[in-house]
């Protein structure tokens, strides 16, 4: 899928539940080609990127993709919007490596050997090729994290979300996870702890207490960021 002809964008949204507050109302367009979010836990970091495609609705104000209504229009924002969770497990359904991207693959409209090239294409990009018929139980936690990275790229959407990709991953993993993320074409938005991996963006968010607080250059908001924290140790 080609680029966004319009970026994501939040238009005053912000969601509250149950009277609790997870995230105030923000307005902000995300159109730089990688995106960074920063911040402590239970800041509304995850609520946040969740309104992107659908996973979180807004409970307040508007939240579009390519020009469309998150909440009105969410399968075809979910067909432009690819989501990798922290935890591949969560993504992971198929008994077989080559069966589970063939399953993030259904109702492509894509006949048997093209899914077959799609499927084997996307394992190739991340190092599987000739893992196809192995059962994703026996990889490694690094190797499932991209198994799931293999499934979103195989819809070629337009826009990556992933919410602590590397909060699982040893080093070895989180840096093959980085270099696969620098070669990635589409659109990053990433919600992480690792401030290695944020910097790599060219632009950071950092949110605290359901407000986005700070939004610039990767090394201002991160140092920033953890001048904030050491103060906070400190009361």
């Amino acid at each position: 899928m080609p680029a966004l002809s319009s970026p994501v964008t939040f238009t005053d949204a912000g969601v509250t539940v149950d009277d609790q507050v997870l995230l105030h109302p923000v307005s902000c367009t995300l159109g730089d080609q990688r995106i960074s979010i920063i911040g402590a836990n239970g800041s509304g970091k995850s609520t946040f990127i969740r309104m992107i495609n659908g996973l979180t609705t807004a409970t307040s104000g508007q939240v579009t993709v390519d020009g469309l209504d998150v909440a009105k229009k969410g399968r075809k924002v979910r067909q432009r919007v690819g989501f990798l969770f922290s935890d591949p497990d969560n993504q992971i359904i198929m008994p077989t490596v080559g069966e589970d991207v063939a399953f993030s693959l259904r109702g492509t409209g894509l006949s048997r050997s093209e899914t077959a090239d799609a499927v084997a294409e996307a394992l190739t990009s991340v190092g599987l090729s000739g893992k196809e018929d192995q059962s994703p139980h026996l990889l490694s936690g690094g190797e499932k994290q991209m198994l799931a990275l293999a499934s979103v790229t195989a819809l070629e959407p337009a826009v990556i979300v992933a919410d602590e990709p590397t909060g699982l991953l040893d080093l070895v993993n989180r840096n093959r996870l980085r270099r696969r993320f620098d070669a990635l074409t589409q659109q990053l938005i990433v919600v992480t702890h690792d401030l290695e991996l944020a910097a790599d963006a060219d632009r950071t968010l950092c949110i605290d207490d359901g407000r986005i607080i700070d939004d610039g250059a990767p090394a201002e908001v991160i140092s920033g960021y953890i001048d904030r924290m050491e103060r906070r140790a400190l009361l």
